[in-house]
């Protein structure tokens, strides 16, 4: 299982006088990205966020654990759901109980995160439990798709809409349950401001975990993983199992262009989705705009890198790059003139791609509701590990 080396971070007490500080300490060892991000927010948001996150955290964990069946994953997150509203246990210790990664010890003291959230107030708790409990049927249905990974065989998904309903669930959830908490936390979020968040929130989620796939796709495909869909490489007249094959590389960039192109259409409504914020509202905007430019630097970098398909390679922005997008970030902020304009200054710096049928990019705005199909091919996956690829759209 993928994940950091354990932590040097005591168990919490029983009592639960240590729950915070434990989640606190927690929070950069499972994700150093969310852990600087959150520091912008305002309190007590950036605790409720925070706890938020490891909810989804230890749900992943679940679902990525190589060590239960698809039954006892299914079960797990079933159980793990239904303690966010009737304070059972979910018996994660079990399961958990020789961690070696930071996440599997944060979902082995996982009652350290329910007593927090059960701290929170009622209307957060309203806020935050149901779009945990979509993202963790969500997981369950997908760990089915994931479990058909096996050495020498490459697993995608079949359709465009089973990508956008993947997405939803572990992006767009979290993109309305920010939205629900923005709303309670700052008052001149009126109904107009929120039922226009509401329209973008999926699509800010999409954004964020679309360029994540787009930036992975080498290293998913080591691990027998395809999340291009096979019908928008059969639209290219390839299969997912020819995209780093240098005979079809015309027709892999083909596929590759409409992803991104399909990225930046959502990428473009996260930015809607900031500028519909009140300006008022200035650390929940460098909250959302900080993720935001970054994943707009890092879709132009993979649009122009070469080596997009190369496994060997990692698309990433460069430190310098993330220190200048900070700094940007907190100048622009609270201009809707200047936050769009700077948008637009680093979506500039990527070429054009080739024209993409815009049918190919058709995405359901409305909440998911098919079961995926799944598509399986034998031959030349070159990696035999059955880890899931991908966690929550905040989780890079």
């Amino acid at each position: 299982m993928a994940g950091r080396p354990m932590p040097a971070v005591s168990a919490p007490a029983a009592d639960g006088s240590q729950d915070a500080a434990y989640c606190q300490q927690m929070l950069p060892l499972v994700s150093r990205t969310f852990a600087a991000c959150i520091r912008l927010l305002p309190p007590p948001l950036d605790h409720q966020i925070l706890i938020s996150y490891l909810l989804c955290r230890i749900a992943d964990t679940i679902e990525d654990t190589a060590d239960l069946s698809i039954q006892d994953k299914e079960e797990k997150l079933r159980a793990f759901s239904r303690a966010l509203t009737d304070g059972s246990d979910p018996g994660l210790e079990q399961v958990f109980g020789q961690p070696r990664t930071a996440d599997e010890q944060l979902a082995r003291d996982h009652q350290a995160v329910l007593r927090e959230f059960n701290r929170l107030g009622l209307p957060q708790r309203q806020a935050i439990a149901p779009y945990v409990q979509e993202m963790c049927a969500g997981m369950a249905e997908f760990a089915r798709i994931h479990d058909q990974i096996r050495p020498g065989r490459l697993v995608s998904l079949t359709s465009i809409d089973d990508l956008d309903r993947y997405c939803y669930f572990v992006a767009g959830t979290v993109g309305h349950l920010l939205t629900e908490l923005f709303r309670l936390h700052h008052p001149r979020v009126t109904r107009r401001h929120y039922t226009r968040l509401k329209e973008l929130a999926t699509s800010f989620g999409l954004g964020l975990q679309l360029t994540n796939i787009i930036k992975d796709v080498a290293d998913d495909r080591q691990r027998g993983w395809s999340f291009v869909p096979r019908q928008l490489c059969h639209l290219a007249g390839i299969s997912p199992e020819d995209l780093n094959d240098a005979q079809h590389r015309a027709q892999a960039q083909v596929v590759m262009n409409a992803l991104i192109a399909k990225a930046r259409i959502h990428l473009k409504d996260a930015l809607q989705y900031c500028t519909a914020l009140p300006r008022s509202q200035y650390r929940i905007r460098l909250f959302c705009l900080t993720p935001l430019y970054f994943a707009i630097r890092t879709l132009v970098l993979a649009e122009r890198d070469p080596r997009l398909l190369d496994p060997s390679h990692k698309v990433k922005i460069t430190r310098g790059e993330v220190y200048r997008t900070i700094s940007m970030t907190y100048l622009v902020a609270g201009n809707n003139h200047l936050v769009r304009a700077y948008f637009r200054q680093l979506a500039a710096k990527g070429r054009r791609p080739s024209k993409v049928p815009m049918a190919w990019l058709r995405a359901s705005e409305a909440r998911p509701a098919a079961t995926p199909a799944l598509a399986v091919a034998e031959p030349q996956a070159p990696s035999a590990s059955a880890s899931r690829p991908h966690g929550t759209a905040s989780s890079h």
